[in-house]
């Protein structure tokens, strides 16, 4: 492995860096995949359990769902992604040149993938954001002591499987980020 601290370290050569790439695509494929599909069955447990409830719906929680669905779309985009840079480090392994991507295709399609994970962290962050705001401001709104007749203010388990929704898609982006980032800056070593 390279020290990647060390600014001195030279460029990669294909054979090393298809080396590493092919692990760290695997990884990226695995994470992606059981995050994503945890944070997209808990966002359809969320959808149904709000569509067939009778309470208000709340714009804020609504606007929370839609953007942890462009969160987790980003997450499928991943998978997709890190089967992408499988397939490139395989072709990078082949012993005829001339099936070798060029260095500026590499780079082009790790550039590709760190900014869908970062357009993916801040659509999650956001979600987040939202809908913790949105249940703090529910359980704030509820009298100490009294029981609470208004459905709307009560909160419910589904409002804090959102928050664990949104925390698992964050964690899918930033996994993404840093193997993107991490890879694309050692082979722009000059």
């Amino acid at each position: 492995m390279v020290n990647i601290f060390d600014r001195s370290s030279h460029l990669p050569s294909k054979k090393e860096f298809a080396g590493n790439l092919r692990p760290i695509s695997r990884i990226s494929y695995w994470i992606h995949l059981l995050l994503g599909t945890a944070s997209g069955i808990t966002l359809l447990l969320v959808a149904f359990s709000r569509g067939f409830t009778n309470e208000s719906r709340s714009i804020f929680i609504g606007f929370s769902i839609f953007l942890a669905v462009a969160a987790l779309i980003a997450v499928g985009f991943r998978v997709y992604w890190a089967l992408r840079y499988t397939r490139m480090a395989k072709r990078l392994q082949q012993p005829d040149p001339t099936l070798h991507p060029k260095r500026e295709e590499v780079i082009r399609v790790l550039r590709i993938g760190l900014i869908v994970s970062l357009a993916g962290l801040v659509l999650a962050f956001g979600a987040s954001e939202i809908t913790t705001v949105a249940v703090l401001a529910k359980s704030l709104a509820q009298p100490q002591g009294v029981a609470v007749y208004d459905p709307e203010k009560i909160v419910r388990g589904m409002d804090l499987f959102l928050i664990l929704a949104d925390v698992n898609l964050i964690g899918a982006h930033i996994l993404g980020s840093v193997a993107s980032l991490g890879l694309l800056d050692w082979i722009t070593k000059e």
